[in-house]
């Protein structure tokens, strides 16, 4: 008998690609560059769909920096409205008008003296911790009736600006710090502070990052209660907190604002 030996065949099996080489990885980064171009695309579109819109509509509003052929104004209000063209030319048509009539382009440390020299509020020298300009509010040092409260709203206007003047390339946000330490009564004003949210919301929208109310005493939780209400969306922006948890969260030891230093 002969025995017959069974004779498999070979099987090559190839060996793994390294992931670098792997085409998955080359099609995903050209599809990501795909997507983006194209949103920058559509972007650009609507953009100029908005400024043809304004020119049309409203051709007496100006023009220029902040004007309504401002591009990157008009960009920054369709992602306020999510792109939204009707929305954003309500509201951009809104902020354009308030600007020109405000004259906030004629704001300056010179008309804004009176109100500057009391204190109550300054852009800090430095940025936060993450990079951000930062406007200080200091509540006991506001007293309403000292001055005519159009200087108060111009004086605000006026820190908003110079602050967003300090944005870093990539930065598009500042933060807020309304320092209660030692605010009393007669310091209350809701008829400003509705007007500092108001201002934010339909004129600088998303502009603001975040706002503390540092240490706030018993007498401000009633007048947070009635503004509450009016700031919609924006309440969410506002956190209570320490002095301690500024200096901690918010600020090094080199960049902290002189009045929270120990």
């Amino acid at each position: 008998m002969v025995l017959m030996r069974t004779v498999y065949p070979t099987i090559a099996v190839p060996l793994p690609l390294p992931l670098s080489n792997l085409p998955v990885r080359t099609n995903f980064a050209v599809r990501c560059a795909n997507v983006h171009s194209q949103t920058q695309l559509d972007s650009r579109k609507l953009v100029l769909a908005v400024k043809e819109k304004l020119e049309k509509e409203h051709h007496n509003l100006p023009v220029g920096r902040n004007g309504r052929d401002d591009e990157d104004m008009i960009l920054w209000f369709l992602k306020d409205r999510k792109f939204s063209i009707d929305d954003a030319i309500y509201k951009l048509t809104k902020a354009i008008k308030w600007r020109r009539d405000f004259e906030v382009s004629k704001l300056t440390e010179e008309v804004v003296k009176d109100a500057l020299q009391t204190g109550k509020g300054y852009v800090h020298d430095l940025l936060d911790i993450n990079g951000r300009p930062v406007v200080v509010v200091v509540g006991s040092k506001h007293i309403p009736q000292a001055l005519d409260p159009a200087d108060d709203e111009r004086l605000c206007v006026f820190l908003i600006e110079k602050a967003l003047s300090k944005l870093p390339t990539g930065k598009e946000q500042i933060l807020t710090i309304v320092d209660l330490r030692g605010f009393s009564t007669e310091n209350a004003d809701l008829k400003f502070l509705t007007f500092l949210f108001d201002v934010f919301y339909y004129y600088y929208p998303k502009r603001l990052a975040q706002v503390l109310f540092v240490d706030a005493p018993f007498v401000f939780k009633p007048i947070w209660q009635l503004v509450k209400p009016l700031l919609k969306s924006y309440a969410s922006l506002v956190r209570f907190c320490s002095a301690e948890t500024v200096r901690k969260e918010y600020f090094t030891d080199k960049t902290l604002p002189p009045s929270f230093r120990d």
